[in-house]
């Protein structure tokens, strides 16, 4: 936990390809098994919030990706996530480790998906919607 916050850090991607689809992943653990969330995961000790980016995003979908500036910041539970704008860089999609099923989601996908509680508000919330 981070000095006298109570909560946990977590890190999640905000990854757009060039199409301006989302990249998404069906969580395989809880909180939010089966319901589908941004990459992303707990910030280790020691590590940076764009580490932590990195590491997790390319764990959970093959893909390495770039990271950007700071979307925006939610709470959930005993957990802060901290959501960052990222670019895809290289590898392979596919689902990885805490993740079942990973993929690029538009708009009319993202609508037909059951999301993790608060994902559709925040995402709108900071513009980064799929197209």
């Amino acid at each position: 936990m981070t000095e006298g916050s109570g909560h946990i850090p977590c890190v999640g991607a905000i990854v757009r390809d060039r199409s301006g689809r989302l990249l998404l992943v069906q969580r395989a653990n809880e909180p939010g098994a089966g319901l589908w969330a941004v990459p992303g995961g707990r910030v280790e000790p020691g590590e940076t919030d764009h580490a932590a980016v990195v590491r997790e995003t390319a764990e959970e979908t093959g893909l390495t990706v770039r990271v950007g500036p700071l979307a925006g910041e939610v709470v959930r539970g005993p957990f802060r996530i901290a959501d960052y704008h990222c670019e895809p860089a290289g590898g392979r999609l596919q689902a990885g480790d805490d993740a079942t099923d990973a993929r690029w989601v538009d708009a009319a996908g993202l609508a037909q998906l059951p999301l993790v509680d608060g994902l559709l508000e925040a995402l709108t919330e900071w513009d980064a919607l799929p197209r």
